[in-house]
């Protein structure tokens, strides 16, 4: 048994951008960005928390993807005088439209090492939010959980670790924002994750060699499929790629 906290966020529309399209269109990951959970219990608990240590795990949906019309100011540095005036130009830009990819009803179910953090979730320092500003959602469920280690789950709607690609065919390999970090400029810190949407069970995955057989983290309240448990796969913001079967 392992006591985690558990909470339930549902929203009306997010997006979560890949950080290296600016113009024209923005596509939206399927799945939020370990860098986007960071910084949601960042705010929940008002401060910027120290990420060595901090795991979670998540099951994200979203009941379609629609689009939207945005605009940005790109601006840049500039010489000269103001029309009609003696003062100086400081920046210049342009108003360009782009088309932004939202997912509509997003809700996420986020586990986190950290029971102990229960009141925080449940009086939250900030607005909720997941995403942008404007992604306002509301906590409909915060609790402490026991989970079990369990031979055989289930996983869909996660991430799963670079290194399980190799295991199976099933999901998208990218390329996401791990966690900012602040007191270095906004550094960001990227990995590769596996994106899962549909669904596989862990007796699917390919074994190569002796290696003995995992057992998982299991939420044995979830929805099963056929008597088999949700799994939750642990990562990690700092350190280690994943830390699928242990929370130390």
């Amino acid at each position: 048994m392992m006591r985690v906290l558990k909470v339930v966020l549902e929203g009306t529309t997010t997006s979560f951008r890949y950080p290296h399209f600016m113009l024209s269109v923005h596509p939206s990951f399927p799945l939020p960005p370990p860098a986007t959970i960071y910084g949601h219990i960042c705010s929940v608990m008002g401060e910027w928390v120290a990420p060595e240590g901090l795991q979670f795990a998540y099951h994200f949906t979203a009941q379609g993807i629609g689009e939207d019309l945005e605009h940005i100011h790109v601006l840049t540095a500039a010489t000269g005088k103001l029309p009609g005036t003696k003062l100086p130009k400081v920046i210049e830009g342009n108003v360009n439209p782009l088309t932004r990819q939202i997912l509509l009803h997003p809700r996420l179910v986020l586990y986190l090492n950290r029971p102990d953090w229960v009141e925080h979730f449940r009086h939250p320092r900030y607005p909720v939010l997941l995403g942008r500003s404007q992604d306002l959602a509301c906590y409909t469920r915060v609790e402490v959980v026991e989970l079990e280690q369990r031979p055989e789950v289930y996983f869909e709607h996660t991430l799963l670790p670079y290194r399980v690609a190799t295991q199976t065919a099933v999901g998208v390999v990218a390329l996401m924002p791990r966690w900012l970090d602040y007191e270095q400029q906004r550094q960001p810190s990227f990995a590769r994750y596996l994106l899962l949407q549909q669904r596989v069970r862990s007796r699917d995955f390919k074994q190569f060699g002796a290696a003995e057989q995992p057992r998982f983290w299991a939420d044995p309240r979830a929805m099963q499929s056929k008597g088999v448990p949700l799994g939750l796969w642990f990562h990690s913001f700092t350190g280690a790629e994943d830390e699928a079967l242990s929370l130390a």
